[in-house]
């Protein structure tokens, strides 16, 4: 049986820092260039594609969901904190937000055009992390897009007692190796198109890691066609 025990370290920590948070969480256009360069280019992909939603999974108080609408991209959040998606719900009351955890979201089979996981997969114990690229797999549609953007590491483990402003938390931070977190979403059946390393710098103490990554497409179910 997986133990997901630690979605509630997740959720009661959340709760606890979500106004703070959002105080100190910077907007979409307060990023560095490439992080806004990436955001762009998901949304651009996905529209392009037009396959359906984008589910932003960890959405926090809604900033970047909102973002993405603002970029053309039909957009919903989900969250493991409740009061995340009440911020979220009161700052952005035209977009959907939703309660809920990336490894059992209420997501069809094949529904979503695209998933951002920003910086929300970190907190997930490494031994859990297929368990979440199978869910993304699962909901994206054939051909669907994966962004997810996070710390990474050599194989850290964090347990911070305190965090924005010196609230207390209890969750984990998990910083994988980049070339791991390639190796099982591949493993999830999702295809690596693309990755960033961003080295530590002023803003951030951590690297940075951003990977697009696509559901293979269908194969032709008429086979080719002579011509």
């Amino acid at each position: 049986m997986t133990d997901l025990s630690y979605l509630a370290d997740v959720r009661e920590s959340y709760d606890s820092v979500a106004a703070e948070y959002a105080r100190r969480v910077k907007f979409p256009a307060e990023l560095d260039p490439l992080s806004r360069a990436m955001l762009a280019a998901f949304a651009e992909a996905v529209r392009t594609a037009g396959r359906g939603a984008v589910a932003d999974m960890g959405c926090g108080p809604g900033r970047v969901t909102a973002h993405l609408a603002e970029l053309g991209v039909p957009a919903f959040g989900i969250d493991l904190s409740p009061a995340m998606v009440g911020l979220a719900r009161q700052a952005y009351p035209e977009l959907r937000f939703t309660v809920g955890s990336m490894t059992a979201p209420a997501i069809g089979d094949d529904e979503l055009g695209g998933i951002l996981a920003y910086y929300s997969v970190h907190h997930t114990p490494p031994e859990l992390l297929q368990v979440v690229f199978g869910e993304f797999r699962r909901t994206l549609a054939p051909g669907g897009l994966l962004m997810m953007a996070g710390p990474v590491g050599s194989g850290e483990h964090l347990r911070p007692t305190q965090a924005y402003g010196g609230r207390p938390v209890s969750y984990g931070s998990y910083l994988t190796p980049p070339d791991r977190l390639a190796e099982l979403l591949e493993a999830a059946g999702l295809v690596v198109t693309a990755r960033l390393l961003q080295a530590p710098d002023e803003g951030t103490k951590r690297t940075i890691a951003t990977f697009l990554a696509q559901k293979p497409e269908l194969p032709n179910a008429g086979g080719t066609t002579a011509c």
